[in-house]
């Protein structure tokens, strides 16, 4: 494959659809040193060249990423719930930080120094990737809970009694699988639903159609869910996005 700047996405195969939303590639542009990263529920295990691995727990905000121009990162993103088993660490721990993988005793950083060649380090990911779901499979009933989080209007307590917990076990086991409990991740995947309809929209976005849909009460609820979760007004970050 050609590294020319930019980010790009690729399918993990079907064994691994459940576990690793995708295998990733990141080489920061020219002139462009500072990325807005925005929650979505997920964990990464990263690859920097010249650097090495290292973890990006779950985020609750926006995090400021500067890296030199050029750098290249490869990653594999593990899918809301299935990141805590995989990295063998409660991700609760691991909140809105970015930890090297040497700390991490599950992860095999060691593998992925930071002296490999791009195509190498995608090649090893892959492999590493597939081998922490299958040797540490996700908490199911999270990964169900994730489903039913997911969809507009959904309440942490029906969740709960639907899959047969309490409020509390559901949170302690969301806490350890995503990082934080049920209603946080609601909020973070309404937010994505929302970047998602509205990156598709392109420059005929609705706001207020879009928030509806989503599943906000309002455009004023969109407004400050985003400011909240992006650091920036919907309008203004499906501006920066695009």
């Amino acid at each position: 494959m050609q590294w020319a700047p930019g980010y790009r996405e690729f399918d993990p195969g079907v064994a691994l659809r459940q576990e690793v939303h995708c295998l990733w590639v990141s080489v920061l542009t020219p002139g462009r040193s500072l990325t807005r990263v925005l929650p979505d529920a997920c964990t990464d295990l990263i690859w920097q060249s010249g650097a090495g691995a290292f973890v990006a727990g779950p985020d609750t905000g926006p995090l400021p990423d500067t890296r030199p121009p050029g750098t290249v990162l490869v990653g594999a993103r593990f899918r809301p719930g299935a990141g805590g088993a995989a990295l063998g660490v409660p991700l609760s721990e691991l909140l809105d930080q970015r930890v090297d993988a040497a700390d991490l005793p599950a992860v095999p950083g060691g593998r992925l120094p930071g002296s490999l060649a791009p195509a190498e380090a995608l090649r090893r990911m892959a492999r590493i990737a597939a081998e922490l779901v299958t040797e540490r499979p996700p908490d199911r009933l999270v990964l169900d809970a994730v489903h039913l989080l997911g969809r507009p209007g959904a309440r942490a307590d029906l969740v709960a009694a639907r899959l047969g917990l309490g409020e509390r076990q559901l949170r302690r086991r969301c806490q350890a699988a995503v990082g934080y409990g049920p209603r946080m991740l609601a909020r973070v995947l309404r937010f994505r639903r929302f970047l998602s309809r509205a990156e598709a929209a392109g420059t005929a976005a609705d706001l207020a159609g879009l928030a509806a849909e989503a599943g906000y009460a309002d455009q004023a609820h969109l407004t400050r869910e985003s400011t909240r979760l992006a650091g920036l007004p919907p309008a203004a970050l499906v501006r920066s996005r695009r």
